[in-house]
């Protein structure tokens, strides 16, 4: 598959038999193995079903409230805040042959995705006041991490985590990539080989951030002659695919950008390699962004 700003980019459904669906990732559209994701929406009271089948499966609250219910357990409650600029997010991990429903106790948007596994894990609901919060960079390259599902969790290989980037800054900065598996001499990860999909909300609509997403000789795919270099303008609930390749951020003036990133691949972690470029930047930097965190 040849990837260009065209298909990096994926814009919300504008048509279609599936009212509540707002966006739609899946292998075959993306030209990958792994990972399938959505993002939908939920008016009070009505529900949405699924079934995981040979997938290991997460729910991620963005606004309203929801139940769900599920052969291996039920939960109520989850979610609460405004939008996802207003607290933290609650996540569900459910595994592999599991039927589900969601129910909308409160009307509001949420994300799910899905990846092939050949494990089975426990079901495991992640709440706000569980997630490690951290600044990652200094000065205009400053972020808010919210790790919800980060490596070293007990599933088989989704990660997810939800990024607060603030007006003007960058973030996934120095440009890093994880599209190969390295290990050391001792076995150590140095890179995991990942597929990852990059969500976006921004705090008003109208406002929109920039990604990058371009490889090098350090890439499969550029190696092979089939190089990636796509600038994409990307808004309001729309998504970017990362194949291969590095891929920094850069949040518009006047507007805070969230993204959740979900990632799955050869290891159930962050393992990565950055530009070499531009690795320098960071012994540069002389404090944090001091409107962070933002909650």
């Amino acid at each position: 598959m040849l990837y260009t700003a065209e298909n990096v980019l994926i814009k919300p459904e504008s048509e279609g038999k599936d009212p509540d669906l707002i966006l739609s990732v899946t292998p075959e559209r993306a030209g990958w193995d792994y990972i399938s994701f959505q993002a939908r929406r939920l008016g009070e009271g009505r529900e949405w079903s699924f079934d995981t089948a040979e997938n290991e499966f997460a729910f991620v609250n963005l606004s309203g409230r929801y139940r769900v219910e599920s052969d291996k357990g039920s939960w109520a409650g989850i979610g609460g805040r405004s939008d996802v600029f207003g607290g933290g997010a609650h996540a569900l991990y459910l595994p592999r042959q599991t039927g589900l429903t969601v129910t909308a106790e409160e009307t509001g948007e949420f994300a799910v995705t899905w990846v092939p596994t050949t494990e089975d894990h426990e079901p495991w609901l992640i709440r706000p006041q569980d997630v490690e919060i951290s600044i990652r960079g200094g000065d205009n390259v400053s972020r808010q991490i919210n790790d919800l599902l980060p490596p070293g969790s007990p599933v088989h290989r989704i990660v997810l985590v939800e990024v607060y980037t603030p007006s003007g800054n960058w973030s996934s900065y120095p440009p890093h990539k994880h599209d190969v598996h390295v290990e050391d001499d001792a076995g150590g990860l140095i890179e995991a080989d990942l597929e990852e999909v990059y969500f976006y909300q921004i705090d008003r609509p109208e406002g929109f951030a920039y990604q990058r997403v371009y490889t090098d000789e350090n890439s499969p795919m550029h190696a092979a002659g089939n190089p990636i270099d796509a600038l994409v303008r990307v808004g309001h609930n729309e998504a970017v695919l990362v194949p291969e390749g590095y891929h920094p951020v850069v949040s518009m003036p006047g507007y805070t950008t969230y993204y959740l990133n979900v990632l799955a691949g050869s290891a159930q972690s962050l393992a990565n390699q950055e530009d070499p470029d531009y690795g320098w930047v960071k012994e540069k930097y002389s404090g944090v962004d001091e409107r962070l965190p933002l909650y």
